[in-house]
């Protein structure tokens, strides 16, 4: 199968995980309540704990390989400001897509990153493809509970909004392959970016929708959550 194909394939197999949570989200029900509560905010926690795990084991591990100092510091910069100034945009308008962003934030750089590698012919695309879906997953639950608790929009409309997402993949990873994978520096400087907004909008928004009060396992949902990661990379560097 030609490498594009399944660029675009892998991608969006990742992707459809995103509508995947959603549909989850939408029929999900759980007695008694305190239990259903516990486990929605441990699911938003092990969404936070992956994406810190994207963050530490695969966006600035690759991101810094190509980069100087001042690029990165740079790009670091760049996306705390931008990702802060985005923030100050919904809560004037009074959104709430926190995950949402969170998520694109982590699937459209690693979209990249794996269209680049295949052009590279790196072997680990497939794998690495699960691991996006992976997170994609309870991101896409995490995105449904907070766009939903807005009144604005929900059920099968919202689902299909998040399913509108999922072209996002094979269009990143189309442009990794086709555009971006002769410019090492660029695609480093994008991971990195990603990971300072990943970072800005879990600590700012969803770390502290996972506080429970008088309740401390969904703190164990993150933890969780960074150990999917650290499986992926070992099984990606295994």
């Amino acid at each position: 199968m030609d490498e594009l194909v399944q660029v675009l394939l892998l991608t969006t197999m990742a992707g459809a995980a995103i509508p995947i949570g959603g549909a989850i989200a939408m029929v999900e029900k759980i007695s008694p309540a305190w239990l259903e509560e516990e486990f929605r905010h441990s699911v938003i926690a092990f969404g936070g704990g992956v994406l810190i795990s994207a963050v530490a084991l695969v966006l600035v591990p690759d991101g810094v390989k190509e980069l100087s100092l001042g690029w990165i510091v740079t790009a670091f910069v760049a996306g705390a400001v931008v990702f802060w100034g985005l923030e100050t945009l919904l809560a004037r308008s009074k959104s709430s897509i926190a995950q949402l962003v969170a998520m694109l934030s982590d699937f459209v750089p690693e979209a990249i990153a794996l269209g680049a590698a295949f052009a590279h012919g790196e072997k680990t695309g497939a794998l690495l493809a699960v691991l996006i879906a992976l997170q994609n997953l309870p991101e896409g639950f995490n995105a449904y509970r907070e766009l939903n608790a807005t009144g604005d929009i929900g059920g099968k409309k919202l689902v299909l909004l998040l399913a509108a997402c999922v072209p996002l993949g094979p269009l990143a990873g189309w442009i990794g392959y086709e555009h971006l994978s002769a410019y090492p520096s660029v695609v480093g400087f994008i991971m990195l970016f990603a990971a300072s907004g990943i970072l800005y909008l879990t600590f700012q928004d969803l770390a502290p929708q996972a506080k429970v009060e008088n309740q401390r396992a969904p703190a164990i949902g993150a933890v969780l959550g960074f150990l999917l990661g650290v499986v992926g990379q070992v099984l990606l560097n295994g």
